[in-house]
């Protein structure tokens, strides 16, 4: 499983995470919840490595990430919120370059990705550039990227972000049965509906500290507004009610 225990995160005198712990079972789908500026991306970018805790471990598999980075990180597919990619090449392409960064061979390579652009609707498209991509053709590129060396953890952040209800359809379903399947998926988004219909357990951070993690069927029933109910307390937001009133005053003034 992956296990953050005491995660710490320091900008100078800034702490932007604060000795929060959670887990990831296989065949868990858990949902991170936290508003704006509470420390979702600062997790997000640590578990997957792109930045070293101050304090704190984290363990995939019992691997750590300080101990051998590189087979930790080999078990790790990674959807970004922001599909920032070499736009210059072809989905084919890019790829193909995070294969061999992945250290896969050839032949299973070429196979993946030809599968992987047709079952993701990307063959039509597979000699254009990226340049002339939409937002959701690039956010498939980086599904596609992120399965390629069939990951023991997938590390989502927002990511329907762009996508066509096709497409997220088709996404919901995949994250089910690679769940069902044993694999892990940490799903950090804005998203109460999102994580209602996908999620086993939930995660809240708040002000860089873990407020609240508890089983979804814990919560209340879906769709009843408990999960948003269960986040407003634990993060301590406020009445939103007077200010909604005031701008409705406002424009109707």
């Amino acid at each position: 499983m992956l296990q953050a225990t005491d995660l710490t995160k320091r900008y100078g005198g800034l702490v932007a995470l604060n000795r929060a712990s959670f887990e990831v079972r296989p065949g868990e789908i858990v949902g991170y919840l936290g508003p704006n500026g509470s420390g979702k991306s600062t997790t997000v970018n640590l578990v997957v490595g792109l930045l070293e805790p101050t304090g704190g471990s984290l363990t995939l598999d019992g691997i750590s990430i300080i101990g051998d980075p590189v087979a930790y990180k080999s078990r790790i597919g990674y959807v970004p919120e922001e599909p920032f990619l070499y736009t210059h090449l072809t989905a084919a392409e890019y790829l193909t370059l995070v294969g061999q960064l992945r250290g896969m061979s050839g032949g299973v390579l070429n196979a993946r990705i030809s599968g992987l652009l047709d079952l993701l609707q990307l063959h039509d498209s597979r000699y254009k550039t990226m340049r002339a991509f939409s937002k959701g053709m690039r956010q498939r590129v980086l599904l596609a990227a992120a399965l390629l060396h069939n990951p023991r953890l997938l590390v989502l952040d927002e990511p329907f972000s762009g996508l066509d209800v096709n497409a997220g359809l088709l996404f919901r379903t995949l994250l089910r049965m690679l769940a069902d399947e044993g694999r892990m998926v940490l799903f950090s988004t804005h998203r109460f509906d999102m994580v209602e219909q996908l999620c086993s357990r939930v995660v809240m951070l708040s002000k860089g500290c873990v407020v609240a993690a508890e089983e979804l069927a814990a919560v209340g029933p879906r769709g009843s507004g408990a999960l948003e109910a269960l986040f407003l307390r634990a993060t301590g937001q406020p009445d939103y009610t007077p200010i909604a009133r005031q701008i409705l005053e406002a424009i109707s003034a």
